[in-house]
């Protein structure tokens, strides 16, 4: 990747970061190339390649003459504290939790899909249910297990958090790859889950990186689609 496309992308980055998190509203107006360019360092052509980019997003949308606008208005769930807080802040709803499997666990498979040299891993398997007793999502945590985490199936999670468990041995997640896709539940999760076999559940795969790109997390969660979405935009709203 050239040094332009790098500073480029770094840009988008950051202003989908702003966009996506609330910081900058729908239909609010961006600073202007000027003074974008003098906010970032960077040439007026890299400030426009990023706005090309958020514009393939569906976050802005770019008049001529006029500037560029946010246009996207979603409100989508910020998992990067889990799934238990995004729901909290959200929607003001406070599901509980239960763990239901705590362990130091051999999974070559994953090592090997992960480039790790290790096989060994802290599986943390967790429900969460909301106060009706709806079960609304499944979630399966496989952590590298390094240093200070091998007491942990014993001693338990943080504050019941694999987030302050992690921070507790000097391990904070600072960036990383997620996707999502929807499937049908097969009879185990569903029976999990309380849901008949073959409902449609969404899946988000994600890898948490240290600031360095170590991997310290993989997490599959399948999640209530009537709890959680996932929302794009597109083309120019009228």
């Amino acid at each position: 990747m050239s040094e332009q496309a790098h500073k480029h992308h770094r840009v988008a980055r950051i202003l989908s970061r702003e966009i996506r998190g609330g910081a900058l509203p729908d239909g609010s107006r961006l600073p202007g190339e000027h003074a974008l360019t003098e906010r970032f360092s960077v040439s007026r052509s890299t400030v426009r390649a990023a706005l090309r980019s958020l514009a393939d997003e569906g976050l802005v949308r770019t008049h001529p003459g006029i500037g560029s606008f946010v246009s996207f208005d979603g409100a989508p769930l910020d998992n990067r504290h889990g799934w238990k807080q995004a729901l909290t802040e959200q929607g003001g709803v406070t599901p509980s939790t239960t763990v239901l499997r705590l362990e130091a666990v051999r999974d070559p498979a994953l090592g090997a899909e992960l480039g790790l040299g290790s096989d060994r891993f802290l599986a943390v398997d967790r429900m969460r249910s909301l106060a009706d007793g709806a079960r609304v999502s499944l979630e399966r945590s496989r952590v590298p297990l390094s240093r200070g985490l091998e007491e942990v199936p014993r001693t338990g999670l943080v504050d019941g958090s694999l987030t302050a468990t992690l921070a507790a041995v000097g391990l904070v997640v600072a960036s990383g790859e997620q996707r999502a896709t929807a499937v049908p539940l097969d009879a185990a999760d569903a029976a999990q889950l309380r849901r008949p076999a073959g409902t449609s559940f969404l899946r988000v795969t994600r890898i948490g990186r240290s600031p360095e790109g170590t991997v310290l997390e993989h997490v599959v969660s399948l999640l209530d689609p009537a709890r959680f979405e996932l929302r794009t935009s597109f083309g120019d709203p009228h």
